[in-house]
């Protein structure tokens, strides 16, 4: 897929590495691993910098296949939603922000996510590391959507070390809360019990789901000395210790994929990693030379349908996704034609693609600018607009901004509006627009409550109570 960019986001930063490229065979399915990075940004791998250490990622970019022209959603929850369920967040009420500690939000029970479909033909199916899709209820949560096991946190972010988000613990090992005496570093566990599942997979002829949606490189900026100091070229603070952690995930990485060798699974595994939104640019990410950043809109690629194919099952076909899998093996064009980047009516936001062209209206996001790397040692300051992880300001909506139209193969850093000088391409892709809304449900924007402070339930986030 060719090159492009998103004023409502920065694209899609994904790579699939295809161990077996042949036509699959439903009596013996792929082995399938699921990488999310958490805030990557487009510059901060190696294939696009090559001041950036990821000699994993790397080895799988080179083997694989790069899309440079598929996208994300702008923030975690959203683009989650799309991976487990197919469909676009404004069809499931998870459009607008992100889940925040508290709030009964959640991906309804009746969308059937991935691991339910995958367990039908025969997966053993894991989930390590974050969930940030729901938690008010015990039905929300990894081991009652379809996962055999899970360990990870159910909120958008913890202490690395103390795994405390809020005032509360958060870290779960299936249903049971997870004890670390230690304080060790969230990675370091991530990667430890990645390679128990993988070691204690028995049967290779049985196949595997392993989800590994990482912490990394999300805020708080912590990462142990050894990465940060691959970097003691950059004056940056901040963006020296986010490089490390970038690196400190290639690392895990590695380790896990050679641990996949070492259980004889790699000879039929389907590698897939991407990130969940373009970077957060004043947590030290970097999306140059693309417009926007980390709340910035964006549309989640169609892995759900692809995976359900190599699988051997079939989704519902009522969902939004479409199957990708003859672009992905033999190079050819896309199946989709047009998709939605979002539609939040409580920001008044909306952006969709048909062909080369994207229709922007009401506001961009927060940091829709070009952001390039930081040249000296203070960090990026907050805009006055922006409130991290859901927290959108009221300014946001209240802008009055006419809609903006362009080209995204010949422009894809949208720079060049094109709402004036191509009328007619306008008043279609305003057509498409409202055809597109009219499927929407309303976003869900419950507040906290009350019922879910940790301090009810012995200072740890704890399901139950909506």
């Amino acid at each position: 897929m060719s090159g492009s960019s998103s004023w409502f986001g920065v694209q899609l930063l994904a790579v699939i590495c295809l161990t077996s490229l042949v036509t699959p065979v439903v009596s013996s399915p792929p082995h399938i691993i699921f990488v999310v990075a958490d805030d990557l940004g487009w510059n901060d791998v190696g294939w696009h910098n090559p001041a950036m250490i990821t000699p994993n990622l790397n080895r799988f970019a080179r083997n694989g296949v790069i899309l440079n022209s598929s996208y994300v959603q702008y923030y975690c929850s959203p683009s989650r939603n799309a991976f487990m369920t197919g469909y676009f967040p404004y069809h499931t009420g998870l459009q607008h922000g992100v889940i925040m500690g508290g709030e009964p939000r959640y991906v309804p029970s009746n969308f059937t996510m991935l691991p339910q479909l995958l367990k039908k033909v025969g997966y053993k199916t894991h989930v390590v590391g974050k969930w940030h899709l729901g938690m008010c209820n015990w039905k929300y949560t990894p081991t009652y959507r379809g996962f055999d096991t899970y360990f990870g946190y159910y909120n958008g972010a913890e202490d690395y070390y103390t795994h405390i988000t809020g005032h509360g613990f958060d870290m779960r090992l299936n249903t049971s809360v997870a004890k670390d005496p230690n304080k060790t570093h969230f990675d370091y566990l991530f990667t430890q019990h990645a390679v128990d599942v993988i070691q204690g997979h028995d049967d290779p002829s049985t196949p595997l789901f392993l989800y590994l949606p990482f912490h990394l490189c999300h805020a708080p900026l912590q990462v142990p000395a050894k990465y940060e100091n691959m970097y003691k070229q950059i004056q940056t603070k901040d963006r020296r210790i986010y490089c490390g952690m970038v690196s400190m995930m290639d690392e895990a990485l590695g380790n896990i994929t050679q641990a996949l060798e070492q259980a004889g699974l790699m000879d039929n595994t389907l590698l897939i990693f991407t990130t969940d939104n373009g970077g957060p640019v004043i947590h030290g990410a970097n999306n140059w030379p693309l417009r926007g950043a980390k709340t910035t809109m964006m549309h989640a690629v169609d892995w759900f349908p692809t995976i359900l194919y190599l699988a051997g099952s079939q989704p519902d076909s009522k969902i939004d996704g479409v199957n990708q899998w003859d672009m992905l093996s033999t190079g050819g064009d896309s199946k989709r034609e047009e998709f939605v980047y979002n539609i939040d009516t409580i920001l008044n936001s909306t952006a969709i693609r048909y062909k080369d062209y994207k229709l922007m209206t009401g506001s961009p996001g927060i940091f829709n600018d070009w952001y390039p790397l930081p040249k000296d040692d203070v960090a990026m300051p907050p805009s006055p607009e922006y409130f991290d992880d859901g927290q959108l300001a009221d300014v946001v909506s209240k802008k009055k901004r006419n809609p903006r139209l362009y080209n995204i193969r010949l422009d894809p850093e949208e720079r060049n509006d094109l709402s004036e000088t191509e009328p007619d391409m306008m008043t279609f892709m305003m057509n498409r627009l409202q055809q597109w809304m009219k499927s929407g449900v309303p976003p869900q924007n419950s507040p906290s409550d009350p019922k879910g402070d940790p301090k009810n339930w012995g200072g740890v986030w704890t399901p139950g109570w909506c």
